[in-house]
């Protein structure tokens, strides 16, 4: 038995957690901080609080506030700018994946050379880069202890990502405080992106064992709190169970990597913009039933995690998982492409695109045929 594991953010979690952030920034010596965070976050009144424990610090900050969902190369690139200019030497990032994601891909461009398309892949970052504290307000992408940024390059029409352990936040703090505020839909469609990883990295060719421990605890405390946070925004209880299903889960997913779910859900938000937890619900239970095949055993022990009973027949039992989260999307309310605007006619091109995402490589079942991506397009449809 021969694998590797990586782990680096620190954490601080718990209600209230956030009070420890003047403390964090003090530790690293830092002269002029950049706070990274989007206009929801600004809406729902966390950004004053994270400003407020800013100021505690006795250190100046700058804001960049421009950020949006499926951040793009433009983006970075004028976040970049806007840090450079001020000289900043440390950054925080409050908000869902887009934040953290864009402030680590901004940190890269603080300490490396070129601009942001150039490092898209792995282990291509090769300076460490600044200090970066995450404070997640969503439960769903794990983006704040994970070594990997998701971004859009609008020429390419493409989605891709960087990874590389040197962009990995420095500090997490997880307040589940923080994601009381977040609209049902969004809890669902984030907290459904967690249970995609857990499942993906579960099947995924390079898990191990270490990662399958990870994928396979977090998929049960996310399937466990999922529905009752949906129900109820104000279940602080599960609030704080999803927040810490995530960071399980994520620990598992950036060690084994993903597949075809993203690979198609990377697809949709570059041509359509479509949220990234909402495509890869709409199309979760189709790609496990494809998947199915190429690893039964692995989708009914999932099954069994979750509390399903099967029946002993393997042929059966091994779409137990999928006809699973077939009902749980559709009772919290995810969307189907056509619900979403997309059309069938864009199915072709679609297909042809997702060929070419390089998490494939990683799925369970391979030699994946556009034909296939498309019979699981008209699915989700």
């Amino acid at each position: 038995m021969n694998f590797s594991f990586f782990v680096k953010s620190n954490i601080t979690f718990g209600r209230g957690a956030v009070e420890r952030l003047p403390e964090l920034i003090r530790n690293y010596h830092i002269s002029h901080l950049m706070v990274v965070y989007d206009s929801g976050v600004k809406a729902a009144g966390i950004a004053d609080k994270v400003l407020a424990q800013v100021e505690k610090s006795g250190v100046t900050y700058t804001v960049f506030d421009k950020v949006i969902p499926n951040p793009t190369n433009e983006v970075v690139e004028e976040a970049a700018a806007l840090a450079r200019e001020v000289k900043a030497d440390g950054f925080i990032a409050a908000g869902g994946g887009s934040s953290i994601d864009l402030a680590k891909a901004v940190n890269v461009l603080m300490t490396n050379p070129g601009t942001i398309d150039e490092y898209g892949g792995m282990n291509l970052v090769k300076n460490p880069c600044l200090p970066l504290i995450a404070i997640p307000t969503t439960a769903g992408t794990s983006s704040e202890i994970t070594n990997v940024s998701a971004l859009i390059d609008t020429e390419k029409v493409i989605k891709y990502v960087v990874i590389d352990n040197n962009i990995v936040p420095s500090d997490v703090i997880a307040d589940p405080d923080f994601t009381r505020t977040v609209p049902q839909s969004v809890t669902a469609a984030t907290g459904m992106d967690a249970i995609t990883h857990a499942v993906e990295s579960y099947i995924s060719n390079e898990a191990t064992p270490l990662t399958e421990y990870n994928s396979l605890k977090g998929l049960q405390i996310l399937y466990d709190n999922l529905p009752k946070v949906v129900a109820d925004g104000n279940d602080m209880d599960a609030r704080e169970q999803m927040m810490l299903g995530c960071i399980i889960t994520g620990f598992g997913f950036s060690n084994a990597n993903l597949g075809l779910v993203h690979g198609i859900a990377h697809t949709l938000s570059a041509h359509f913009g479509l949220a990234h937890g909402m495509a890869n619900a709409t199309v979760l239970p189709y790609v496990m039933e494809y998947n199915a095949q190429s690893c039964p055993e692995k989708m009914v022990h999932m099954a069994q995690v979750i509390g399903l009973e099967p029946t002993g027949n393997l042929e059966e039992d091994k779409y137990l998982l999928a006809k699973e989260l077939l009902k749980l999307t559709k009772s919290i309310g995810i969307k189907t492409l056509s619900e979403q605007g997309i059309r069938e006619e864009d199915f072709d091109m679609l297909a042809e695109d997702v060929l070419h995402e390089p998490v494939l490589g990683f799925n369970p079942r391979q030699n994946i045929t556009k034909e296939d991506v498309i019979a699981i397009l008209k699915k989700a449809y």
